[in-house]
């Protein structure tokens, strides 16, 4: 039985416990041995409802009237609630970093066996401890490599869910704003695995706003093939080596701006460069009307910003085609932009270099129209 409650949501004071997230929890598995996954059994109603809970949470249906007796789906303070009693449970195992937890799902990392079975017998004593139920059907234990939070980790890389791609890629081309925003958010979930998906998408996104009247044109139909081409050939993104440094590649454009983060590892006793974050974003209006130069030197803010998770306190390079980036971000008297962005990268100058690349060279970040 499912209540509708979107009227009490409105009403409610928002819980702002924060969700992990996915992108940069999963970094955690980087040279695990061993991975167990665990799925708390129907997770939200395993949590008892308090009396007052119970009556605001009655519903009217044609056989009279209803208490729900634990927490259901889609009641606002659900998900936040949740991962604030999952932290509590195990907060000791999570300031360790070797336990991953998102919502009703549990993942266990470590580096040897005996060691991971410590870990493993740890995590189920509490969850035996505070009567926590676990579907066993949704179990995988001590895998080098398994399925988690819709990607295939391992210690050593994170990979697309090939099956769940492949059944969305089946259907037709979108009809209606519905159907292309149910494809664009499915999309965006793995868009660190896409460059320049964010610049693909805009004219896609365009005819989802309400006052914008639903039209695939060609060159919206190309946009679309596009992307789901992408989804099918997605690189295995490598998990990041916290000791080596990174290769930053930055680049903009008319279209937007554009990075790609990657790092050059030892894979099969040879080293190999390969990606471990995509990122773009399309330009603002006033954006668009900067030089080439400085629309680089916001490229480089942006994507600093967005990727601080990874290069805050790392060794990496910034490769870029503008040859004119270093005088800049070291003008002596620079504009208001200058001197805000100069600012905006002060805390990486000490970890950071860079190197200017040729245009023709200087593809990993290249955006759409270069």
């Amino acid at each position: 039985m499912v209540g509708d409650f979107r009227a009490l949501n409105t009403y409610t004071v928002s819980d702002r416990y924060p969700i992990p997230r996915i992108q940069e929890t999963l970094t955690q598995l980087s040279k695990a041995k061993y991975i167990t996954s665990m799925d708390a059994l129907k997770g939200f109603h395993q949590n008892v409802l308090t009396p007052k809970a119970k009556k605001l949470l009655r519903i009217i249906t044609h056989c009279g009237t209803y208490e729900y007796l634990r927490i259901p789906f889609g009641i606002q303070n659900a998900p936040s609630h949740y991962q604030r009693m999952m932290n509590t449970i195990f907060p000791t195992e999570l300031s360790e970093g070797w336990l991953i937890i998102y919502l009703d799902d549990i993942i266990i990392c470590s580096d040897s066996w005996s060691l991971h079975l410590e870990k493993l017998a740890r995590v189920l004593h509490k969850v035996a401890e505070v009567n926590m139920k676990i579907s066993l059907k949704k179990c995988n234990f001590g895998f080098a490599d398994l399925k988690a939070l819709g990607h295939v980790v391992s210690g050593l890389s994170l990979g697309i869910d090939k099956p769940k791609v492949a059944a969305v890629l089946l259907k037709p081309i979108p009809q209606n704003k519905k159907e292309m925003m149910s494809f664009l958010g499915f999309a965006s979930y793995y868009r660190q695995h896409l460059k320049d998906f964010e610049i693909l998408a805009k004219s896609l996104y365009i005819i989802c706003d309400q006052q914008t009247v639903f039209e695939m044109t060609q060159e919206r139909i190309k946009a679309y093939e596009k992307i789901k081409k992408d989804l099918t050939e997605a690189p295995l993104l490598l998990m990041p080596d916290w000791n080596i440094p990174f290769k930053f590649y930055i680049d903009a454009c008319g279209d937007g701006l554009g990075a790609a983060l990657h790092q050059v590892q030892i894979i099969d006793d040879k080293p190999t460069e390969g990606p471990v974050f995509y990122i773009s974003t399309q330009l603002k209006p006033g954006e668009a009307r900067y030089g080439a130069s400085q629309m680089e030197c916001l490229c480089l803010v942006w994507a600093l910003e967005e990727l601080h998770y990874y290069l805050h306190g790392s060794v990496f390079e910034v490769i870029t085609y503008c040859n004119a980036m270093k005088s800049l971000i070291n003008m002596k008297v620079p504009n208001r932009n200058m001197l805000r962005w100069q600012i905006d990268i002060q805390e990486y100058r000490g970890n950071m270099t860079v190197v200017h690349k040729a245009g023709k060279i200087h593809k990993n970040a290249d955006v759409l129209r270069r």
